[in-house]
């Protein structure tokens, strides 16, 4: 079974910038749509970006022109560029399939936008 493991989060200040990553314990190229998700406190988990094993990717309204989403299915890592970052980014990270799974929720990564 494949796990995912996020890391990369931080403490940054509004207009910053941070790069988080996801690496799976294996292969992730069988799954086709890998996906970043989100959940800032007191609120449910949102999505924020997907991308295809072809490279397609989407956005959250939010987030688009400032987040990128990228993946390396050669180092089994799936990254999310997020710039120009605004406190309302605040929330913990994860990663997972899209469809989500959920064996594939992990501890997620914390991202504090602050000033």
């Amino acid at each position: 079974q494949v796990q995912l493991v996020e890391s990369g989060g931080g403490l940054v200040q509004p207009g910053g910038s941070l790069r988080l990553s996801c690496a799976a314990s294996g292969s992730i190229f069988s799954i086709n749509v890998m996906g970043w998700y989100r959940q800032a406190p007191g609120k449910q988990r949102e999505w924020v970006a997907t991308i295809t094993n072809g490279g397609n990717t989407n956005y959250a309204d939010s987030v688009k022109g400032r987040f990128t989403i990228s993946r390396d299915n050669a180092k089994n890592t799936v990254y999310l560029q997020m710039n120009s970052l605004k406190p309302e980014d605040t929330a913990v990270y994860y990663c997972n399939a899209e469809p989500p799974r959920s064996w594939y929720w992990g501890q997620g990564t914390q991202v504090t936008v602050s000033s």
